[in-house]
């Protein structure tokens, strides 16, 4: 079960680290280790940012493996 503000605490974090380029989830998963922030798997991860990828919060770069951008404009 997903928990309120995942999405929240993953760009927070990445904000903190300066890290602009598209990431994959395992790449995503480590940064937030590195921070402190727990979350299961690099599947968590992704779950919550497909969910924010219909929204338009998040663009999805289809590959193998995935890797995600995040739009900051107005935030």
């Amino acid at each position: 079960m997903l928990r309120h503000g995942e999405f929240e605490r993953i760009r927070a974090v990445l904000r903190e680290s300066d890290l602009d380029e598209p990431l994959t989830a395992r790449e995503i998963h480590d940064v937030l280790e590195a921070h402190d922030e727990s979350f299961e798997s690099p599947h968590e991860i992704a779950t919550v940012l497909g969910r924010h990828a219909e929204t338009g919060a998040v663009e999805v770069i289809r590959g193998h493996p995935y890797r995600y951008r995040f739009d900051d404009r107005g935030q």
